[in-house]
C-alpha cells in the first residue's frame, strides 16, 4: 500500500521532468531557427580594413595658389599663418607638419603654411587664409615622426605656378589627380560638396600638350622668376578655354567658383610673370569673368584685377 502512494507520487514528478525537458529541448530548437546565438556561441570578430595614411606634401617654394590646390587634392585642410595673409601670389617658405611626415586619415589633417609676399605682383583679388572646409585633427601615423614645421626655405624665390604632383599615398575614396592644368582647388572629401570642378577640364577641349607651342619668348623679364612651363597649356588657350568651360557650366555651385576662380589666378599669375602672350590672355579673361557676372552676379573683383594685370603687363611691354 505504502509502494502504491510512493509510486503514485513520483510518477507525475517523472512526467514534470520529462516535460521541461523537452520543452528546454524544444527552446533551443527554435533558438537555432531564429540565429539567436546559444550557449556558449562565440560571435565572429571583423576586423577593420586598414585605412592608408597620407603624406604631406612639399609646397614650400610654390605660389600659394597652387601649394592650397596640391595639399587640397592631396586630402588636407590649410590655414595660413604669421602676417603675411593668403594672397594668390605670395609664395610658401614654411609649412607644418614636415614634408614627407605620414599622418592618419582623419577626414581633412591640417598644414599649416607661412608665406612670403610678393611686392612686385601685388595683392589682386581677396585674401584666403583657411581652407573653404573644417580641418580634422593632426595625428601622426608614424610615432617616430614628429609633426613639427618645416625647416624655411633658405632662397625666397617666386614659385613658378607649375604642375604640382600630389603625394597622397594610395586611396579608394578619393582621386588624386597629378595634371594640375586641369584640376581646380578641390577636394572631394566627406565634409565638402561630392561634385567637385575637377569634372571640368578645359584641356579636354583645347590642344594637346604635344601641339603647344614649345617656344615661347616671355613678354618681359621679371628678376627671380621661372619660365613658364612648357608643358602647361599657353595662357591665351587656357582663357579660351575656361570661356567654353564657364558657357558649359552656367550653374552657380562652389565647385564651379572655386574652378573658375583658381584658372583666374593662374592667368592672372603667369600674364605678371611675363608669360608668353599674357596681355592677350587677360583680354581674354576681362570678357570671361564680365560674362560670370551676368551668370552668377559675382565676378566684378575678378574682372577688376584682371583689368589691372592687363595695364602693368602694356606697361611692361610698352617700347
Amino acid at each position: 500500500m505504502d509502494l502504491h502512494r510512493i509510486a503514485a507520487g513520483i510518477v507525475p514528478r517523472v512526467a514534470a521532468i520529462v516535460g521541461l525537458g523537452i520543452l528546454a529541448t524544444a527552446g533551443v530548437t527554435w533558438a537555432a531557427g531564429q540565429g539567436l546565438p546559444q550557449v556558449g556561441s562565440v560571435p565572429a570578430v571583423t576586423t577593420p580594413t586598414p585605412v592608408a595614411p597620407l603624406v604631406v606634401p612639399d609646397v614650400r617654394q610654390e605660389a600659394f595658389v597652387f601649394a592650397k590646390g596640391t595639399l587640397e587634392d592631396a586630402g588636407f585642410a590649410w590655414k595660413v599663418s604669421g602676417s603675411v595673409r593668403g594672397f594668390a601670389a605670395n609664395t610658401v617658405v614654411g609649412q607644418s607638419p614636415a614634408p614627407g611626415t605620414r599622418v592618419v586619415d582623419t577626414g581633412a589633417p591640417l598644414v599649416t603654411l607661412t608665406l612670403k609676399r610678393n611686392d612686385p605682383y601685388g595683392q589682386p583679388g581677396e585674401a584666403e587664409d583657411e581652407s573653404p572646409y573644417a580641418a580634422t585633427p593632426l595625428e601622426s601615423a608614424d610615432l617616430a615622426a614628429p609633426l613639427g614645421p618645416a625647416k624655411t626655405a633658405t632662397t625666397a624665390t617666386t614659385a613658378t605656378p607649375a604642375a604640382a604632383t600630389s603625394a597622397k599615398t594610395a586611396k579608394t575614396a578619393k582621386t588624386a589627380t597629378t595634371a594640375k592644368t586641369a584640376t581646380p582647388a578641390t577636394s572631394a572629401k566627406s565634409a565638402k560638396t561630392a561634385t567637385t570642378a575637377k569634372t571640368a577640364t578645359p584641356a579636354t577641349s583645347a590642344k594637346s600638350s604635344a601641339a603647344w607651342p614649345k617656344s615661347r619668348p616671355p613678354a618681359f623679364v621679371v628678376p627671380g622668376a621661372k619660365k613658364e612651363p612648357l608643358n602647361e597649356m599657353p595662357l591665351p588657350d587656357r582663357a579660351q578655354a575656361l570661356a567654353r568651360w564657364l558657357d558649359a557650366h552656367p550653374q552657380r555651385t562652389t565647385a564651379n567658383v572655386d574652378y573658375w576662380l583658381y584658372q583666374n589666378a593662374w592667368i592672372v599669375t603667369g600674364a605678371k610673370l611675363g608669360w608668353w602672350h599674357g596681355g592677350q590672355a587677360l583680354q581674354t579673361l576681362v570678357a570671361v569673368d564680365t560674362h560670370a557676372q551676368s551668370l552668377w552676379q559675382i565676378g566684378s573683383k575678378s574682372a577688376g584685377a584682371a583689368a589691372q594685370a592687363l595695364s602693368y603687363v602694356n606697361a611692361k611691354t610698352k617700347p
